[in-house]
Formats: structure tokens, sequence, C-alpha cells
């Protein structure tokens, strides 16, 4: 996650908005808990990671205050959320991003979710806007050292 955020951001944030993101980026181990939590290997290496959630956290990792929320989702009602997506800068271009939302997509809509949101990078918007995406929102989030991180908060039917 680390060498993604590092790495992948360059050419969409600044080096301070990078340096903040991570305050509000990172992996929420509810996921792992959940068992909704996908690791994706390559040449024997992590080269990938995502994950869904049927709780109403939209992002933000165990380290982020004030951005988690472990209420239920109603799937009849409320959107999963696709959360926690990075790929090693090693192995990026290879399907494994797109892989891992897809498999999010399966077993949301498994799980009874009609729609997900998410909450994405501007380095990720691309790939997921390829995926059938549509932008909800411009987000900023809370400053962090007085930096804020712009995100975007996309959405889509499944």
């Amino acid at each position: 996650m680390d060498r993604a955020i590092a790495t992948l951001q360059h050419g969409f944030l600044s080096p301070a908005e990078i340096r903040a993101s991570r305050s509000v980026m990172g992996l929420d181990t509810q996921l792992v808990a959940d068992g909704t939590y996908l690791l994706a290997e390559c040449e024997g290496r992590l080269a990938g990671c995502g994950g869904w959630s049927r709780r109403a956290t939209l992002y933000g990792g165990d380290h982020s205050l004030g951005l988690r929320d472990a209420a239920l989702l109603d799937p009849a009602t409320q959107p999963a959320r696709i959360r926690a997506m990075y790929t090693d800068p090693d192995f990026v271009r290879r399907g494994l991003g797109r892989a891992i939302l897809a498999r999010c997509e399966e077993a949301a809509r498994a799980a009874g979710f009609r729609s997900v949101e998410m909450m994405a990078t501007l380095a990720g918007e691309p790939l997921y806007r390829a995926c059938g995406y549509e932008v909800i929102a411009p987000v900023r989030s809370a400053p962090v050292e007085g930096v804020t991180v712009p995100l975007i908060r996309m959405g889509k039917w499944l």
C-alpha cells in the first residue's frame, strides 16, 4: 500500500498531498475480519489487493480517525463499499485491479447489493471509469497538517 501511495499518486497529487493521503488511505482490518478482502499474487509476490464491505465506512484505514463506521448496510437500499484497492507499482497495467474489482462486485451482488460505491483516488479514477463507475461527487479529505487530499466518490449499479 505504501509503495502504491508513494509512487502511483505522482502526477496527480503534490508531495504534501501524498504525505497527507497516508492518513486517509490504508487497510481497514474490519475487511479482513469480515472475509471480504482479496490479495493478488504474481510472480511469487503480493501484487495487489482490494475488498468490498457491507459496512458503512466508505474509506480510510484503521488509523484514519473519524472515518470508520461498522454499522451494517441494508443491501436493498444502500450500496456496498469497494475498499482499499491497491496495486504494487511493479504490477500495474496487468489487469490485477480490474480482476479484484470484478470479484468484489460479484461478491457484493451475491450478498444482495444492487449497487456499489467507493472513494477513489485521482490516480484510480481512470480504471474505475473504464469499469463502469460514474462520478458522484469530488471530495476533499479533512485537513492533515493543513493539507487536504482530493478524492472522488464514485458509484456503479450492479
